[in-house]
């Protein structure tokens, strides 16, 4: 029987179509690497494979249940076989069986004479099918026989009678044929007479062209065996030997081989409990029925191959359905990948594949509107570290600075103060002390871009702010340029120093008509402004919340991104060499961002510029802005000052103001300097003048020292900067400050106050002295920028 799994498929040598349909469906080579193929060809292969299984698993079943049902009707047809010859038997023996009562009833009234048997044989009436006739005396001796085919030896013969029993039937054989008998007693003829005369054997010899016929009805091989040798057989002479060593090894022959054929075998015994016994064989080939088999194996290997073909087909079709939106939607994953946003997208239809190809888009966008999101805050923050290690240089530059000129500027005005205005020193004096101003409103607007100056925030309302500059404005702009002013009815109220937002204002203002050559319009508006996400995704620099709008606009040549990104830097300038400093922006910068607030500049070359500054929306009243008032210097009453400054020229230059006003001095070069100069004092000290910033020990914590030894102690903090990292509470509450440069009487003017505070107002108003420290706004001018072809 052909083997069902190698007609499906048959691998080649060494398996290799079965490693590659496998290394197909894993999606790997056949190295142990990942394959390239697509998800289609592997969705096809592993949906093909599938169907081929299900089809060979089906096919198998169909298969087996056909040849289980070819076995049966084998089975059946040696059955039916058996049941033919075992009627045959029945008719055989019941003629026998007649023919010997016949022969006992004249052998009983002959008296068992011998010569009945010879006259039987002699009976031209004889029947053909009993061709052994026999005579034997009660005591099984042979007294006749008589046979028609062959002979049959007396003493195998009388053998034969004593393993009969009587009166019933039998087989005999005689070496060379076999025979079916019935055996039948005889007595005396007198009714009574019971005595048994003899018996008589009536047989008939198996022919093998009856068998032969048999099996040529019944398609079957048919074979008698006496004991373990086959006497009568249609099988041939060479297959009898076969068969015979095979029924030595099983009881019954249910499978028989004889070399490539298939034999199912029955066998039965036809004298049960005689021995030698004599059997049936009958064996069925199955050769038709395998043909037959065969022929319905490639039936179904035809239909098998038809529907993996038919299924491979309509899954390709299914597969390319929904796969090929697919791999539009993996080019797009791919595209993206690569950064190329506009890759085109298949998503015809409702289905779950073109729902995804949608979400994939919008995913899309979305990733693309924050990689344009993200590049501008990295360009942002990149600008922000860099705005802050400028920040950090320029703070340090200034302390410095303002320590030279806090020395020059002291010098210069002790020189004034011992000369004429006739002297000849006098006027170098003069252009020294200017110098000295000029380069301390520098290092005020440094401080301003680092956010390290003081300011005065006050609550305030924008709009009458700009009303009141609107006057000056008009003043400093050219008649060629239109002014106008779009004030928000209902706007909120900031806390902010009005002087620094007067600056920035006016520093907007020159820098929108130096970027208006030709003249142009320049536009003031203010507007309450809530910044929520989406805002927050337009202006990403600034954070959502509450916010007062300040938006200065013009219709100038505008910029482009690379000026953009370097308008706030300190220094920076598009003007020619000479004519601007390049710290305008950079003061507003540090000012607005100093303020709590924000920044955005939108513009566009050829199209103008946008300034627009979001300041924190307080809910507070506006502060009345009180008059300053002017403090009189009153002369030293012989305090004990003491001085910590680490800087010796600045520490000589203070202790020879305070000196020249009646005030003792101490002077130390560190804090813990002074500590140890408080100790050695050992008297009351009345007031400390120490440096914001020393080596080793801060000057707000010095004073903190020296507050435990003298409670009484007042505490004046001068610095060239101010740090704003939560320390303005120190500041307010423990002392008064006074910024570098000074001049003698902004000094001493700050002395006074810390040690008589009731005579010109609190303790605690550092406006006035602050004041002093700073030249009034009003009275400067700003500086005009001329700058093309760009808005700084």
């Amino acid at each position: 029987m052909p083997d069902w799994h190698n007609c499906y498929i048959r691998p080649n040598r060494g398996g290799s179509l079965g490693k590659s349909l496998c290394c197909l469906v894993l999606g790997r080579n056949r190295s142990g690497k990942a394959s390239t193929l697509k998800l289609r060809t592997k969705l096809l292969f592993s949906l093909v494979l599938v169907i081929a299984g299900l089809t060979c698993a089906t096919l198998l079943v169909v298969r087996r249940s056909a040849e289980l049902q070819v076995e049966r009707q084998v089975e059946d047809e040696a059955r039916n076989a058996t049941l033919t010859f075992q009627v045959m038997q029945q008719q055989h023996q019941i003629a026998l069986s007649h023919k010997s009562d016949l022969l006992a009833t004249v052998a009983s009234m002959r008296n068992g004479d011998a010569t009945t048997i010879h006259d039987a044989g002699e009976d031209p009436w004889q029947s053909p099918d009993c061709d052994l006739l026999a005579l034997a005396d009660p005591k099984g001796q042979i007294l006749a026989l008589h046979t028609t085919a062959g002979e049959f030896p007396l003493p195998q013969a009388e053998e034969m009678l004593r393993k009969s029993r009587r009166g019933a039937s039998g087989w005999w054989y005689s070496g060379t044929r076999l025979y079916q008998i019935a055996i039948q007693p005889f007595y005396g003829d007198s009714p009574a007479n019971k005595a048994l005369l003899g018996m008589v054997i009536a047989g008939r010899g198996i022919d093998p062209q009856e068998l032969s016929d048999l099996g040529k009805i019944s398609s079957t091989q048919v074979a008698l065996r006496y004991g373990a040798d086959i006497v009568v057989s249609t099988i041939p002479a060479l297959r009898q030997a076969e068969l015979t060593d095979q029924l030595r090894e099983q009881a019954a022959p249910e499978q028989v081989r004889f070399g490539e054929e298939r034999y199912w075998g029955r066998l039965i015994t036809l004298n049960p409990g005689v021995s030698p016994a004599v059997s049936l064989i009958v064996l069925k080939s199955d050769r038709e029925a395998m043909a037959s088999l065969n022929r319905l194996n490639h039936l179904l290997l035809g239909l098998g191959l038809l529907a993996v073909f038919a299924g491979g087909a309509l899954v390709f079709a299914i597969c390319d359905r929904f796969t090929r939106p697919l791999g539009s939607l993996l080019g797009g994953v791919g595209a993206l990948e690569k950064g190329d946003f506009d890759y085109r997208l298949q998503s015809r239809g409702s289905d779950e594949v073109a729902q995804l190809t949608r979400a994939f888009g919008r995913m899309r966008a979305t990733l693309q509107t924050n990689e344009t999101q993200r590049q501008k805050l990295e360009d942002h923050l990149r600008q922000s570290q860099k705005m802050e290690a400028i920040g950090r240089l320029a703070g340090g530059v200034a302390h410095d600075f303002n320590n030279l000129l806090t020395v020059i500027k002291g010098h210069s005005n002790l020189m004034l103060e011992h000369l004429e205005p006739t002297d000849a020193l006098y006027s170098g004096s003069r252009q020294i002390e200017q110098a000295a101003d000029r380069a301390a409103s520098l290092t005020r607007q440094l401080l301003a871009f680092c956010r390290m100056q003081i300011l005065q925030p006050k609550v305030l309302d924008v709009n009458a702010l700009v009303s009141d500059m609107a006057k000056m404005l008009s003043r400093l702009i050219r008649e060629d340029i239109l002014f106008s002013f779009r004030p928000d009815a209902s706007l909120g109220r900031v806390k902010a120093d009005p002087g620094q937002l007067e600056q920035v204002i006016m520093n907007f203002t020159v820098n929108a008509g130096d970027a208006m050559p030709n003249g142009g319009t320049l536009t003031i508006e203010t507007r309450n402004v809530i910044v929520d996400g989406n805002g927050a995704r337009n202006r990403p620099v600034v954070p959502p919340g509450s916010y007062v709008m300040l938006a200065v606009s013009d219709t100038g040549c505008g910029m482009d991104a690379e000026t953009k990104a370097h308008i706030f830097e300190p220094f920076f300038t598009t003007k020619e060499l000479g004519k601007g400093t390049g710290l305008g922006l950079a003061t507003v910068y540090g000012v607005i961002k100093q303020s709590g607030g924000w920044i955005w500049v939108d513009s566009t070359p050829g199209e103008g510029t946008r300034f627009e500054v979001y300041l924190p929306r307080v809910d507070s009243a506006v502060e009345s802005a009180a008059p300053p008032q002017a403090l009189a210097l009153a002369a030293g009453r012989n305090e004990t000052v003491l001085i910590a400054e680490d800087e010796d020229a600045v520490r000589d230059l203070a202790s020879r103001f305070l000196k020249s006003a009646g005030y003792t001095v101490l002077a130390a070069k560190s804090g813990s300097d002074a500590l140890e100069a408080a100790q050695r004092w050992g008297k009351a000290i009345d007031l400390l003048l120490t440096d914001m910033v020393m080596a080793h020990m801060r000057g707000p914590q010095l004073a903190g020292e020296l507050k435990n030894i003298h409670p009484d102690i007042k505490t004046v903090y001068m610095s060239g900067y101010h740090e704003f990292t939560g320390k303005n509470g120190e500041i307010e509450e423990t002392g008064s400050f006074v910024q570098k440069p000074f001049a003698r009487e902004n000094l001493l003017r700050a002395i006074a106050q810390a040690l008589n505070p009731h005579s010109n107002g609190r303790s605690k108003d550092l406006s006035a002295v602050q004041a002093a420290s700073v030249p009034t706004k009003a009275k400067r001018r700003p500086e005009r920028r001329r700058r093309a072809p760009v808005a700084v």
